[in-house]
């Protein structure tokens, strides 16, 4: 589960290029992911506009269908990776987990290019407050990160890579 704050920019976009490829990775039918935020404000809206043309732009999915929906408690302790795309969201999501230990990783600690920076320094800004700029640096780091957060559930699925 990739989660943002309202659920509508950075976490539809993290879920529909993960989507994209656990498909290519061939775990398309193994590997469910989905997304959702800390905060219940934009609960029910759509992916936002913005976040959708930079998606169909790069050739994704845009989302269609997706409904925007806060985290749960419940949500946290049922998934095997729980991705944040911020500090502030892992806090919220560690809190919400309580004394139950599931996994919580910053998003871009997948990036290779991130390796080794400390947590707070692994942020992915909020496009909202920006232009389409802004969104075209959101999926460069959400496509960054991808391709490890895949290598690393292979490798939880015990999956070699075929190569």
């Amino acid at each position: 589960m990739t989660v943002c704050t309202g659920n509508i920019c950075r976490s539809p976009m993290a879920e529909i290029v993960l989507r994209d490829r656990f498909e290519a990775a061939g775990l398309g039918d193994s590997v469910v992911v989905d997304s959702s935020g800390v905060s219940d404000e934009e609960r029910g809206n759509p992916v936002d506009r913005r976040a959708r043309a930079v998606l169909a732009e790069h050739g994704y999915l845009t989302g269609a269908g997706h409904h925007a929906r806060q985290v749960t408690a419940a949500d946290v302790a049922s998934r095997d990776l729980v991705l944040a795309m911020t500090t502030r969201h892992a806090r919220d999501l560690r809190d919400l987990a309580g004394q139950r230990d599931p996994v919580i990783r910053m998003y871009r600690s997948f990036d290779p290019a991130a390796h080794g920076l400390p947590e707070n320094e692994l942020d992915i800004a909020d496009p909202w407050y920006g232009g389409p700029h802004d969104f075209e640096v959101c999926l460069a780091q959400i496509e960054a990160a991808a391709d490890g957060v895949v290598d690393f559930v292979r490798a939880e699925l015990g999956v070699s890579s075929g190569a």
